[in-house]
């Protein structure tokens, strides 16, 4: 990989409309997100995987409209800070 496809960020840090491939969502250091976790794993954040924020509310982003394939949901930034993504090549999608 090269270019922006070649780091990895969190999903609450992307931008708005850039489209990225999920690489993980990672386990969370309280237990208390550990049920979190696999929520987001079972609703369809998993490696591979295309997303977007499509939009994000105001002030600081909260919350994040992520767009999964042809569903959107809304994630908290913190709930969105455990999903790893690879940003795509500008012009993606």
């Amino acid at each position: 990989m090269t270019g922006a496809a070649s780091h990895a960020i969190s999903l609450d840090q992307l931008p708005t409309n850039q489209w990225a491939t999920v690489l993980d969502v990672r386990r969370p250091p309280q237990v208390d997100d550990a049920d979190l976790v696999l929520r987001l794993t079972e609703i369809g954040f998993v490696p591979g995987e295309t997303v977007r924020i499509v939009a994000a509310g105001l002030p600081g982003r909260e919350p994040l409209a992520v767009r999964l394939g042809h569903t959107t949901f809304a994630l908290r930034r913190h709930e969105a800070s455990f999903v790893h993504v690879s940003p795509s090549e500008p012009g993606h999608g």
